[in-house]
């Protein structure tokens, strides 16, 4: 049974480039399929990977009752208080980082002013999917707060994710913290259409290979 309480680790075999706290998303657990390769994908890469479940995830998982997800406020205070948790057993740089919902929730956390109590600030975020806004409403987007953005942001987006395919994105004018990494005619999970030619493991690699990168230094960006 998986413990929710404590960080799920992945560990390199070797020294450490970066460690990364990395939150699910929206509505698949820490050790869904595409965390656990991704985690997979960057300890193998030198990134020590510490994945966790929000408040109502953990619910959802031991009293089997699908809830929403918890109102910002409480996920970002379960955010800091593992970032708080991980930086006490690790060294080195400390990343945020998350898959959608997680990855939007690392950002707002990389953007918001030190609570009370914090002793930690995030060298930067790393984000798989980000959700620009509603799937068929690109009006509607989730960029308010990239301008207040502490640190750089990569975000790996798939080429036609629903939440912000790539000529909507080319729209939007994101803040100069944050760059982008396309991945190659990828969905929100960054797999790629069979008739595309492409191949989904291959995807996940390049975009774990980009973030191990970002994450080792400016000199990799």
């Amino acid at each position: 049974m998986t413990d929710v309480s404590t960080p799920l680790w992945n560990r390199p075999e070797g020294p450490i480039r970066a460690t990364l706290v990395l939150a699910h998303g929206a509505g698949a657990p820490m050790d869904s399929p595409f965390m656990a390769r991704m985690a997979t994908l960057l300890a193998e890469r030198g990134v020590a990977v510490a994945r966790f479940e929000f408040d109502y995830m953990a619910r959802r998982r031991e009293e089997g009752v699908k809830a929403p997800p918890d109102r910002a406020p409480k996920l970002l205070a379960r955010f800091r208080a593992v970032l708080e948790a991980v930086a006490a057993d690790t060294s080195g740089s400390l990343w945020v980082g998350g898959k959608s919902m997680g990855g939007r929730m690392a950002t707002q956390l990389l953007a918001a002013p030190r609570a009370p109590g914090d002793t930690v600030a995030p060298a930067g975020a790393v984000v798989f999917g980000y959700p620009f806004h509603p799937p068929g409403k690109p009006e509607r987007t989730r960029l308010d707060h990239f301008p207040d953005l502490a640190g750089p942001v990569l975000i790996c987006q798939g080429e036609r994710d629903p939440f912000g395919k790539r000529e909507e994105v080319a729209g939007y004018a994101p803040a100069a913290a944050v760059t982008l990494h396309w991945v190659f005619d990828g969905d929100h999970d960054l797999k790629p259409r069979k008739r595309s030619g492409g191949d989904h493991d291959a995807n996940l690699a390049a975009a774990a290979d980009r973030a191990a990168a970002f994450m080792s230094g400016p000199a990799s960006r």
